[in-house]
Formats: C-alpha cells, sequence, structure tokens
C-alpha cells in the first residue's frame, strides 16, 4: 500500500469543466456536495483506503524563521493563484487506483447537480529521501 494525497484546489490548475467559484453555489448545491464527500469518504473507510480528510479555509500566511528565530509572517495571500481548499489521504495499492479515486472524487456534485469535473491533484508521500541534486547549497544562503 502506498499513500497519497488528494489536493483540492480553489484556483490553480487547468480551468475545470464548473467554473462557477463554491461561494456563488446555491446552499442546497453546496450540502449536496458535501455530502458526496462524506459518502465517498465513508466507502473509502469500509474499504481500508481512507487515512484522513479536511477541508480548509481560504485564507493563511506564510511564516519562516528569522534570523534570531522569531517568526517572520508574511501574507495573508487570498489572492494567490493556488489556494488549496482540502485534502484527502488514501493508502492504496497502486498509482492508478489512486488516480481512478481522484477522478470518481472529480464528478463530485456543483450547481444544478451536475459533476464539476474539478481537477485534482495526486501526489504521492515521499517513501524515502528524495535524489541529491548536489553538492551545492550555496543558493539557500540569503540574508532576511
Amino acid at each position: 500500500m502506498a499513500k497519497y494525497l488528494l489536493l483540492k484546489h480553489y484556483r490553480g490548475g487547468p480551468t475545470p469543466i464548473c467554473d462557477l467559484p463554491i461561494d456563488e453555489w446555491a446552499p442546497g448545491e453546496f450540502d449536496d456536495h458535501v455530502r458526496f464527500m462524506g459518502e465517498f469518504a465513508a466507502r473509502l473507510q469500509a474499504s481500508g483506503e481512507f487515512v484522513d480528510a479536511q477541508a480548509l479555509a481560504p485564507t493563511g500566511t506564510f511564516v519562516r524563521s528569522g534570523d534570531d528565530g522569531a517568526p517572520i509572517v508574511d501574507g495573508p495571500f487570498a489572492e494567490t493563484k493556488d489556494l488549496i481548499a482540502g485534502w484527502m489521504v488514501i493508502d492504496v495499492d497502486t498509482e492508478a487506483r489512486a488516480h481512478e479515486l481522484a477522478a470518481e472524487l472529480s464528478s463530485a456534485p456543483g450547481p444544478g447537480g451536475e459533476p464539476i469535473h474539478e481537477w485534482l491533484e495526486v501526489r504521492p508521500f515521499l517513501s524515502g529521501p528524495p535524489e541529491h541534486g548536489g553538492d551545492d547549497h550555496t543558493a539557500c544562503l540569503t540574508a532576511d
């Protein structure tokens, strides 16, 4: 079994077939969408393929440590091109199965009850250290 992260985006990636922002959907349409997601997760729990899922708020900040270790905060970036709306972690036998489940999740209903065919980013969990790209780490040594 291998773990995969299915990322849902508010914006970014290829344009979905249903490009109406979720905050413009009718309340019942949003409820149907959330119900589909819950039922999908329940089926994966029953098959042993579900690990976790969360929805995220559309705002956030970037944080890094300063030279003194104190946090340096930049943001929020509500206008960023690529906001993550939420994620689901699955544990499946093959990448093909991860793609199959992402395609099913992509068919969640939207306006008018029609499938939204949204693009989902499918990313495998790293199972070991990444390939070493060389010994020159000086590019990371910049001042605040």
